[in-house]
């Protein structure tokens, strides 16, 4: 065959064979993944960060230095990917637990995940973030507060007066009375001396206190009552707790919402 018939054939079985994607998609393992976000997470890191996390009494023993708001950005890349969350949370690294608030699944995070999460939480930080922006997401949120508000240990306690003043804030379909029903552990745990766990029990408190105008009365004789407690930690939060459930701006924002 002469060297033109070659090349005309070549040409020929070019031009037929099909076309092979530019780009070839393919599915990263959720260990590449989780090592990935690291990498990022790393890439943003700052030890000024780091080192400014002992200011708010953040442990910085296993963080990067990374702020919420790059944490953030790096969540709304990856999107919700319930597996990718389980992963990093294993990690262990700070930064990587924050994320899971994030990415992970609501609908899919079980009681009982809820419950191995909770007592590895060794900061509000941590604590707050999971409560405010993952499991008051969850249909375990009102069950956990009661459970958790027996717990000894600080922030896990706290996490169900975290978890409370979440869900007095973003759910907006529960009636008065599973918030009623909460008043109770409050009070109890008003005792508690311990800092987190007493700011954490104020602001469930006022979250209660701020959904509309028959809790906040429930809440404001329930704040009366601690104020007039012989316990230090009680006092304090029923102060705490009166200071805006009770403040003519709280007045003025119910009357404004029955006007309406």
């Amino acid at each position: 065959m002469s060297k033109s018939c070659v090349t005309t054939l070549q040409t020929s079985v070019r031009k037929s064979a099909p076309k092979k994607p530019i780009v070839k998609e393919i599915e990263a393992s959720v260990e590449e993944q989780v090592q990935g976000a690291l990498r990022w997470l790393k890439r943003h890191s700052s030890k000024r960060t780091r080192d400014g996390m002992a200011r708010y009494a953040i442990p910085s023993d296993n963080a990067l230095g990374v702020s919420v708001a790059d944490i953030r950005t790096l969540a709304k890349r990856l999107g919700r990917n319930h597996e990718l969350a389980l992963a990093l949370w294993k990690s262990g690294i700070y930064e990587a637990r924050m994320l899971t608030s994030f990415v992970a699944e609501p609908a899919r995070v079980t009681a009982e995940q809820m419950d191995r999460w909770c007592r590895d939480f060794d900061s509000w930080a941590i604590c707050d973030t999971l409560c405010f922006h993952l499991f008051d997401r969850t249909p375990h949120a009102f069950a956990k507060i009661s459970q958790w508000s027996d717990k000894r240990t600080e922030f896990e306690k706290r996490a169900a007066f975290a978890l409370l003043a979440s869900l007095a804030l973003h759910d907006k379909k529960a009636g008065d009375e599973p918030f009623l029903k909460t008043l109770p552990l409050i009070e109890r745990a008003a005792t508690d001396e311990r800092n987190f766990v007493k700011k954490g029990v104020s602001w469930a408190l006022r979250g209660v206190g701020r959904r509309n105008a028959a809790l906040n009365a429930a809440a404001v004789i329930l704040a009366r009552r601690l104020l007039k407690s012989s316990q230090i930690a009680t006092r304090w939060v029923g102060r705490d707790a009166l200071k805006e459930l009770a403040s003519p701006k709280m007045m003025q924002l119910f009357a404004k919402r029955s006007a309406k």
